[in-house]
């Protein structure tokens, strides 16, 4: 029984760049909540105004606007979902 849902899981390895191009045709953008975006905003304002080391504030000042950019990238690129 283990063999056969082992086999079943397997990842198709991609060998040619002909695979490549069709794997890479089929990406699409997944829709995000808008917490997602609440979330990336109050994190790049409170990173930008209360963090003191100036390492940390710029790397999570980096991961917000990274995650702020996913969020406007999955609003625009997502397909509409009907209620």
């Amino acid at each position: 029984m283990a063999k056969r849902k082992a086999g079943r899981t397997k990842k198709k390895v991609v060998e040619s760049s002909k695979e490549l191009s069709s794997v890479a045709s089929k990406w699409h953008a997944v829709p995000l909540k808008g917490s997602f975006m609440v979330f990336s905003i109050l994190g790049f304002l409170i990173s930008a105004y209360l963090i003191s080391n100036n390492d940390y504030r710029l790397t999570f000042m980096i991961v917000f606007g990274v995650m702020f950019v996913a969020s406007l990238v999955s609003m625009t690129k997502a397909p509409v979902i009907s209620r």
